[in-house]
């Protein structure tokens, strides 16, 4: 018989591609999130859709009741420029996990994948822009993102004692900036791809050339696309390793040359605006990759020109309706 998997944050990006994954390969599968439904990414009729806020311990209790697997992606986040303006918010998160930790342990969940991030690296191993490539040994001494990042780097110490203490087998996915279709574009959440992708569109409808840049572009990131990302998460989950792993894409690229990409791919040549007062985050943040190849045979497949073409495409479509409909 398949397993049973609860996916918690399953009306978010990340966890609306993973929900579609399993349920092709015919995994029973309850989706969990706090928003209303019609605001979810994406919606599988085929599943057990559930609104509910794992902020609750009873909620949690109830929820992982006959459930083998629990994938955590739950959590209060966005682009740079909601984490730094909502640290309280993002904090809260670490409520979820708690939660859900011991709800697991309670009612002998077989495996937990809890869904960390490249923000949890230090500030000072962030600022040469001729080594962005983070190992995961780089985490300590900690200095994370404030508040996104020290939730994510707790709750990864909160995995590793739950298995140390209780025997609950865990998986820490670090990811580093993933993108792609389905996902927040406009509501002040989305990331550098999304983002620069809506200005387009708009740059393009509106017939203005002009494009603001957060910073003054020569920060350095490396973007994963979604469909490289579920296939990361999912071997990581089949694998007995327990400690966190970067899931990530090794080849970076600076705003502006993500902005040089989008210029390539819709024709469309724009004057950069260069905006210093926005956060701009860390100077250069890329993935180091040797232990990820090492432990899963995992890479990237999807170049970030192919992804940033695909994301565009969608949405490019998401603004045309949103324009037909005013």
């Amino acid at each position: 018989m398949k397993k049973k998997i609860l996916i918690t944050g399953a009306g978010g990006f990340i966890g609306g591609h993973l929900t579609n994954h399993y349920q092709k390969r015919g995994y029973k599968i309850i989706c969990v999130d706090l928003k209303k439904k019609k605001n979810w990414f994406q919606i599988n009729s085929k599943l057990n859709n559930v609104v509910a806020d794992c902020r609750d311990p009873i909620v949690c209790d109830r929820l992982t009741r006959g459930v083998d697997y629990v994938f955590n992606l739950a959590c209060d986040m966005g682009g740079m420029g909601f984490i730094e303006n909502n640290k309280a918010l993002c904090m809260l998160s670490s409520v979820i996990n708690i939660n859900l930790l011991k709800s697991a342990k309670k009612n002998k969940v077989k495996k937990f994948l809890y869904s960390s991030s490249a923000c949890i690296y230090p500030s000072y191993a962030q600022k040469d822009y001729k080594l962005p490539k983070l190992k995961e040994k780089d985490a300590y001494p900690a200095d994370p993102e404030d508040g996104y990042g020290w939730e994510k780097l707790f709750n990864e110490r909160m995995c590793r004692h739950f298995y140390e203490d209780y025997g609950l087998e865990v998986r820490i996915a670090r990811y580093h900036n993933v993108y792609g279709e389905y996902g927040s574009w406009r509501d002040g959440r989305e990331k550098a791809p999304a983002a620069l992708a809506r200005k387009f569109a708009e740059s393009i409808h509106k017939k203005k050339n002009k494009i603001q840049i957060w910073g003054d572009g020569n920060q350095i990131r490396s973007f994963l696309y979604i469909d490289d990302c579920i296939k990361g998460t999912d071997l990581l989950f089949k694998s007995k390793f327990r400690d966190p792993i970067n899931i990530g894409n090794d080849k970076h690229v600076t705003i502006n040359k993500l902005v040089s990409i989008l210029e390539k791919i819709t024709n469309h040549k724009v004057e950069r605006i260069y905006d210093t007062s926005k956060p701009k985050g860390v100077n250069s943040r890329s993935s180091d990759n040797t232990l990820v190849k090492k432990v899963l045979n995992w890479s990237p497949k999807i170049s970030t020109e192919i992804g940033m073409e695909k994301l565009f495409n969608f949405v490019n479509s998401e603004y045309k309706k949103m324009k037909n409909e005013i």
